[in-house]
């Protein structure tokens, strides 16, 4: 069972991406914020991140990102960066941060878990 962190500041995306995962029996974990995003990530070491971009507080999604492919603890994890539709243009952005791709939402739900069973290799 491959672990995942949803990381979002929207609780209803969070249950949402879930529930989509459970369907292909990963371990989920959630964050609401960049900050819980860097703890859980040491803590429980999963293949996945999905980061939002935009979080309220000092750490968004892209300094997140840039923190966990600094650290070595968690420099292995994959990241993709979750975006809104017209963020799109921003890869250079996402790249520069470390992120390993990106999803643009909204997103269909079967094509998320096809990509996400796919990046995992499941």
């Amino acid at each position: 069972m491959k672990k995942v962190l949803i990381v979002d500041d929207q609780k209803d995306i969070r249950d949402l991406i879930e529930a989509i995962l459970l369907r292909g029996r990963h371990m989920v974990f959630k964050a609401e914020s960049g900050e819980k995003a860097l703890e859980i990530a040491k803590a429980e070491k999963p293949h996945l991140i999905l980061m939002d971009i935009i979080m309220p507080g000092p750490i968004d999604g892209l300094e997140a990102t840039r923190i966990l492919k600094n650290a070595l603890e968690t420099k292995h994890c994959i990241i993709i960066m979750l975006t809104a539709k017209g963020q799109t243009s921003d890869e250079e952005r996402f790249v520069e941060a470390g992120a390993d791709g990106y999803f643009a939402k909204p997103f269909s739900p079967f094509e998320l878990l096809r990509q996400v069973d796919q990046i995992l290799g499941t």
